[in-house]
């Protein structure tokens, strides 16, 4: 091996010549005499809090010591944004495909691949995207990997059909070249590692041979491979990822997860396992002596169901054979500056985002968070999504929402009084091409029909309290086994405070100024803790203009909410919604009856009388409250009205039910005055209400308030509020009678369409 010697012997006048070509920080430096940074230097943000992660970014493909290159998805082609370390500030680069060259200048092209982009640009990051085009069709060529700023390797191939790797340089404009010594004329198929020390790695297959991939190390100053191994079987074309280089070893992945690593001064080779087993890749990276590696994979999993274990972000001395975890999890590992590793990863101490590897004072490498996604690592539970009273005739699974949905959950459900339980494993992510146990949005569930025809209890169910608890165990072994436990209190035919499609979470109707009604069906968003659109609002239809006043009234049978409309003349018409779930239908409309336009307000959805079902209330012009209860019966939805409140309800200019937001054993209402100010009303139980207390002022600021019911499922129900230039908030029943809600929170359920006149 004589690596050492050709690093150590480079001329001044070799040195001369490509100091213009190649920059400084691209001249071979003696391995023995200048050793590596310990650590990232102040002007990449060592010492910085971490930035924020972009999101909706699926790939991070480049880092430099001003920044990193991430690539999204928008508008339905790939887009590359560059945030730089000193703010995070992000610049959009408009190009269909880029590479990287370990600093901060990247290739950007117009290819379907980096190699396919005949004419390229190089753009300098740290010097505000200042850029060279390169054109390589004259020298019919092909791109391989950026070097410098202006500066790349490339295929050439000549009139005879041969191969040469070149070094191509553009000056002024015009582009020189000059051939790479040492790889064969039939090599083909080229790809190289970013530059590191002066240095980088290549792998190559050749024509007619069967051999497979051969690597060799180049330098850039004298332009030869100082270093080949022939027949060195690699484990993927994705080179970049499977070989790395440092100013003293060379390393790459071979077949069965085999590492080979070379010392570049003595040329001694050496090689061990990275994990124990078949099917998997490894990701290997250097710094200084120290080797990295790990299986790339997805956190969340692949898409696919596949389930491979995998081997944390690991560092190896490469001079002592120690070894020790850096991260729980590597996706992509890219060389960084000055010696450092940029790593897309995590562990559970720090969480999900990007990493810098760097040697530490002891001379060892460490892992310091840059950017954050805010994910945890770990397996967190997010929560129940499923109503805390619970109908076993309904058609709702039993849900609960997970951070990441690759895992096997061990499920119990008991019944509290009889100690009747049900136990099952349901297998996520491995069945994810079909599971039935798998929802969106990290969430898992069951339905009572599935309980029942495995379960003697699902069958003979008894309504009362119910205890659920589980172990979700993460399929890919990262993070530790997550338990969780809560319960819920079950009947049948209960009807659904604010639910149209009766898929568990809450609804709204809504009405344009041109008398069409739409459907907005909504969820939880646990980390924005708001309501946020499932989908895109539904058309229902137009003509609605005919009613003044749309109320939703819960569930008349069981079921799904229903919703009652009163026309200009008075007559009040009540819409069954039926459903089997998740696709909302309106049955015909039916007459209750006549007379209703002597009513200001209506609101329904509380159950005021503690028999389960919603119920409807009414103030008349003269300022009395009645009250209608429900039935059950959509033929006679409505019992004969009572009179609860005789004068004093006409100083309320909006009324609605919300459900038990006060503590107690009923539903309850909420009433603005005319100056703004909102006042409860507790519900006794028996269709009555206590003295009302004032919640606070200002709620003038909104055309409509809706009982949403309890849309975050902590068994309080919530409030949403809808203003004017399509401005709405959540706002999450807190169950305390003396602060019945929490600070609300922006919803974007009904944004992006023109503003409701009518929002229920």
């Amino acid at each position: 091996m004589s690596g050492s010697t050709n690093r150590q012997g480079v001329s001044a006048a070799i040195t001369a010549v490509l100091a213009v070509t190649l920059g400084a920080g691209l001249l071979a430096v003696p391995a023995t005499a200048v050793p590596l940074p310990r650590a990232a230097s102040a002007g990449v943000g060592a010492e910085a809090a971490p930035l924020a992660y972009p999101a909706n970014a699926f790939s991070f493909d480049a880092a430099g010591k001003t920044g990193f290159l991430t690539r999204g998805w928008e508008g339905g082609r790939p887009v590359f944004k560059w945030t730089r370390f000193a703010d995070g500030s992000a610049t959009t680069i408009d190009a269909p495909v880029a590479d990287f060259s370990g600093t901060d200048v990247i290739m950007t092209g117009k290819g379907r691949t980096p190699a396919r982009s005949l004419v390229l640009q190089l753009r300098d990051m740290a010097d505000g995207g200042r850029t060279v085009t390169m054109d390589l069709r004259p020298l019919n060529a092909t791109y391989v990997k950026a070097v410098s700023k202006d500066t790349i390797l490339a295929e050439v191939t000549k009139p005879d059909g041969s191969v040469e790797l070149h070094l191509v340089t553009s000056t002024g404009g015009t582009l020189a070249q000059r051939k790479i010594e040492g790889i064969p004329a039939n090599a083909w198929g080229i790809h190289a590692t970013p530059v590191r020390d002066g240095s980088v790695l290549v792998d190559y297959r050749r024509t007619g041979d069967t051999t497979g991939s051969h690597v060799a190390a180049v330098d850039l100053a004298t332009a030869k491979a100082v270093f080949s191994r022939e027949n060195a079987p690699l484990t993927s074309s994705r080179f970049r990822e499977y070989s790395a280089v440092s100013a003293t070893h060379l390393a790459w992945v071979g077949k069965e997860g085999k590492i080979v690593t070379v010392d570049r001064a003595t040329g001694t080779e050496s090689s061990f396992t990275g994990y124990d087993g078949q099917g998997l890749g490894l990701t290997v990276g250097l710094t200084g002596s120290w080797l990295t590696y790990g299986t790339p994979s997805c956190l969340k999993g692949d898409g696919f169901g596949n389930v491979l274990p995998v081997v944390p972000y690991t560092a190896k001395s490469l001079t002592t054979g120690e070894t020790f975890q850096l991260l729980d999890y590597v996706s992509e590992a890219i060389p960084g500056p000055d010696g450092t590793l940029l790593v897309r990863g995590g562990s559970v101490e720090d969480g999900d985002g990007l990493f810098r590897i760097a040697l530490g004072a002891d001379g060892r490498p460490t892992a310091r968070m840059v950017a954050t996604t805010g994910e945890p690592v770990e397996l967190r539970y997010l929560g129940q999504r499923f109503p805390d009273r619970y109908d076993l005739a309904g058609s709702i699974p039993l849900k609960w929402q997970l951070s990441r949905d690759n895992a096997d959950v061990d499920l119990t459900i008991t019944h509290r009084a009889t100690g009747k339980s049900f136990s099952k494993t349901l297998h996520l992510y491995t069945e994810s091409a079909g599971s039935e146990y798998l929802y969106d949005h990290e969430t898992f569930g069951i339905t009572w029909a599935q309980i029942a025809a495995e379960s003697p209890m699902g069958k003979d169910a008894e309504a009362g309290a119910y205890d659920w608890s589980f172990t979700a165990r993460p399929q890919n072994g990262v993070g530790p086994d997550l338990k969780a436990s809560g319960s819920f209190t079950a009947g049948r035919y209960l009807s659904t405070p604010h639910d149209l499609n009766w898929d568990g979470n809450p609804d709204l109707l809504a009405r344009d100024a041109q008398g069409v009604l739409w459907f907005a069906a909504s969820e939880y968003d646990p980390a924005g803790k708001t309501l946020v659109r499932s989908y895109d609002p539904h058309r229902i239809g137009g003509g609605w203009q005919v009613y003044d006043r749309i109320e939703t009234v819960g569930g008349i049978e069981s079921g799904a909410t229903d919703f009652v409309a009163r026309d200009k003349s008075g007559v009040l018409w009540l819409y069954d919604v039926t459903d089997s779930g998740y696709g909302m239908k309106i049955a015909a409309r039916k007459r209750i009856g006549g007379g209703w336009n002597t009513y200001t307000q209506l609101a329904g959805g509380s159950d005021l009388d503690g028999d389960g079902r919603s119920d409807l209330v009414a103030t008349d012009k003269a300022g009395a409250l009645w009250f209608y209860k429900n039935t059950g019966n959509v033929a006679a939805p409505f019992a004969a009205r009572k009179k609860i409140g005789t004068g004093g309800w006409g100083v309320y200019n909006r009324i609605t039910a919300t459900g038990d937001i006060g503590g107690a054993a009923a539903g309850d209402l909420v009433a603005r005055d005319k100056d703004g100010v909102l006042w409860l009303y507790l519900g006794r139980g028996d269709g009555t209400f206590a003295a009302r207390k004032q919640i606070g002022g200002g709620w003038n600021a909104y055309t409509d308030t809706i009982g949403i019911g309890d849309a975050n499922y902590d068994g309080h129900p919530d409030l949403f509020a809808y203003g004017p230039n399509e401005t709405a908030y959540f706002y999450a029943g807190t169950g305390d009678y003396r602060k019945p809600f929490g600070p609300r929170v922006a919803s974007p359920v009904l944004t992006g369409r023109p503003a409701y006149n009518h929002v229920l």
